[in-house]
Formats: C-alpha cells, structure tokens, sequence
C-alpha cells in the first residue's frame, strides 16, 4: 500500500497540481481534499491518511484552528504544513499546535516529496526560510514574512549567518521541530511551567521533550544548554 496523502488547502489549483505531483512522481494516493479545516474534519472521519498537508490561511477554519484538533483526533497522522507563511507568528503557532513540519508553497515537488517520506521515518522538516525565522525568533529579534516577499539587505545577510552558526556545527540534525522551538523559548528563559502552558503540553511531557534535548546535545544542566544556545545565535 503506498503512502496515503490528505490536502487541505483552498486553492483548487495547487491541490490539483499537488495530486498529480503525489500520484505520479511520488506513487502516493491522495485520499482525500478539503478546501478548509471543517470539510477535513468531516472528510477524514470517512478516510484514512498517513500524512496531511495543511495550509494555514483559508476561509472558514484555517490551518492554526484545524491542526490541533487533527493531532487530537488522528495522533498517528503526521501534518505538513505548505503554506507562503513563515512568520514567528504562524510558525510557532503551528509547532504548538502539533504541526510535524513546515514548508513553503514554492517548494519543488520532489522537495515535497522528499518531506513527506521524511517525516514519516520519525524525521523532521523545516524549509530553509523557516529555520531562518526561528532563528530570529531565539535571538529575540521577532520578524515576518511570506514566500513571495522575504526578507533582503543585510538584515537578512545577518540572519542566514545566524542559521548557518545553528546549522553547521551545533545543532544536533536528529532534533525535531517541536525540540529546535522548545530551545528558542529556552533562551527566553522559560521555565517547564511556561513551557507547558506556551506550547499547550503537560509538564511531565515538557520534562520528557527536555531529557532528548539535554541527550541530544549531550549537555545535562539547564543552565549550561541555554548558555550554549544563546551563545550559537551571538
């Protein structure tokens, strides 16, 4: 049985296009499209999805609404979502909600793809624009964007130095996304309860999230780990 897609999304062009690139180039089966958050809820109780792609803005239930009620109801489905946004704002917004990855629209249908098979090997995926927002979301610098205009000058030369000092060297390449965005509002100096109630998790899966992180970077003292993120983003 091949991978089984779900779309949602309101643009009845991109779901087309998308559903050929799946089926085709990817022997995937799209199961299912929606054209916002309630006809995928009604949709997927008829349908069964390993993976659904989500936009975050439509009319009607938008992806930020729709994404926790699918990690609610479908726990196993991982959620991709493709979209022209990647401000702090949608992106952690989505990250919280329990997205498993985030990509642009503009990206190529085998990076597509290639996300796809990614995410459900346990692995995750952010577009490199994203990685730059969040980047400049743990320096505390805020910013928006869309996939269409960007960022520029050297504002933006500064932030692809601050994702490559993440990137290069320091950031372990298994961390997940939810992991990379519980490290920036570290640098913030959340606390557990912060973080749980921020991220809309229990603590004792705050706790749990923290013991891969301090593994993952093998450091094991909180302090210590905050140090040495704030000192990768200098």
């Amino acid at each position: 049985m091949g991978i089984r897609v779900f779309l949602i999304d309101d643009e009845e062009l991109l779901t087309e296009s998308m559903e050929i690139i799946l089926t085709v180039k990817g022997q995937m089966e799209v199961v299912g499209i929606a054209k916002d958050g309630k006809e995928a809820l009604q949709k997927l109780e008829q349908v069964t999805a390993d993976i659904a792609l989500v936009d975050l803005n439509m009319k009607g239930m938008g992806g930020i609404e729709l994404i926790p009620k699918l990690k609610e109801r479908y726990p196993n489905m991982k959620l991709l979502v493709l979209t022209t946004f990647y401000d702090n704002h949608y992106i952690t917004e989505a990250l919280a909600g329990g997205a498993d990855g985030h990509l642009l629209k503009d990206s190529a249908g085998d990076t597509i793809i290639k996300a796809i098979h990614q995410l459900l090997a346990g692995q995750s995926v952010l577009a490199g624009k994203v990685l730059e927002a969040l980047t400049r979301m743990m320096a505390g610098q805020g910013g928006n964007g869309t996939a269409e205009t960007g960022a520029g000058g050297a504002g933006h030369m500064d932030n692809v130095t601050k994702q490559e000092k993440l990137t290069d060297a320091k950031l372990p390449k298994d961390l997940t996304s939810r992991e990379l965005e519980i490290c920036g509002l570290l640098t913030k100096g959340y606390s557990n309860t912060e973080l749980a109630k921020e991220l809309f998790l229990a603590e004792g899966t705050v706790k749990n999230y923290m013991m891969n992180i301090y593994d993952k970077f093998d450091i094991h003292d909180r302090t210590a780990l905050v140090l040495f993120l704030k000192d990768i983003i200098a």
